[in-house]
Parts: C-alpha cells; sequence; structure tokens
C-alpha cells in the first residue's frame, strides 16, 4: 500500500459509515471494494461494488462497523481520499473528496489524476 504508518489510507465520515454499515447488513455482504478504472470523458471514473469476501491483496478500512476495500490498482490513486454521503433534493449517493485528483468533467463523473 501507498501509505503512512499509523494513518488510514481513506477516510470515512459518519453518514458514509452509517450508509455502507446499512447496506452490508442487509445483504449480508464482508464490505464495499472501491476502485478506478479507465473511461468517462476525464479519464477515469471511481468504482464501487458490494462483495461477499474480502481479497487478502485490498487495503482495509474499518470504521463504524462499515468496511471499505480499496482495489490494489486504486491504492496510489485514493490514498488520502474522504469517502462522505450526500442526501440532495434531487439524489444521494456515495461522493469522492480525493486530494489526488488533477481535474474533473462537469458531470462530475470522471476524474484525472497529476501525471496521467
Amino acid at each position: 500500500m501507498f501509505g503512512i504508518p499509523g494513518k488510514q489510507a481513506v477516510t470515512i465520515t459518519s453518514k458514509a459509515a452509517a450508509q455502507i454499515a446499512k447496506l452490508m447488513a442487509k445483504d449480508g455482504h464482508e464490505g464495499l471494494r472501491i476502485g478506478v478504472k479507465k473511461g468517462g470523458c476525464a479519464g477515469m471514473e471511481y468504482t464501487m461494488e458490494y462483495v461477499t469476501e474480502v481479497n487478502p491483496l485490498d487495503e482495509v478500512v474499518e470504521q463504524d462497523g462499515a468496511r471499505v476495500m480499496i482495489a490494489p490498482m486504486a491504492q496510489m490513486f485514493l490514498f488520502g481520499t474522504e469517502i462522505d454521503y450526500e442526501v440532495s433534493l434531487l439524489e444521494a449517493g456515495f461522493k469522492f473528496n480525493n486530494p489526488n485528483v488533477s481535474e474533473a468533467c462537469g458531470c462530475g463523473e470522471s476524474i484525472k489524476f497529476e501525471g496521467m
């Protein structure tokens, strides 16, 4: 992992942790795996999936009953990211506050990292 000893790879807000824990309990998932893939108008997109087993190569972050696993290929892109859960009048969903992002598209679905 691309990390600092004693510091979590990502942080999870209390709203995000509550939502992840609720969904884990509902369907019996082991946690939420996050990653990145090529795509979108800015070059990269976040991926999220609920999984039934932890991959031994995943970086695991646990907080308030929520478990987030970071896919191996995404670890260097997601270090320092805050995962939040926002509810508005028109939508609800997870939001990534990632200090590694150099650009984002207008719709907020696609991102670019420095040097890519």
